[in-house]
């Protein structure tokens, strides 16, 4: 079944490690919630951390459960 991006909304996946943010995000994009959640730990650490750190809560506030 082909969806498309207008049918896809960008929300937590209830798969999570932490608060599903990279696997929703992994979701909304197709890929492998394992590579996203590798890219945002290299991108996060490159950026000293903090700034990875509070865009992820931010995310995490502002990105819905799914259902």
């Amino acid at each position: 079944m082909l969806i498309s991006m207008s049918d896809k909304r960008l929300t937590r996946s209830s798969n999570g490690v932490i608060a599903g943010v990279c696997g929703g995000i992994a979701n909304y994009l197709g890929w492998d919630p394992v590579l996203v959640r590798i890219l945002y730990f290299f991108i996060s650490v490159l950026s000293v951390a903090f700034p990875g750190t509070i865009v992820y809560i931010v995310l995490w506030i502002v990105m819905p459960r799914e259902s």
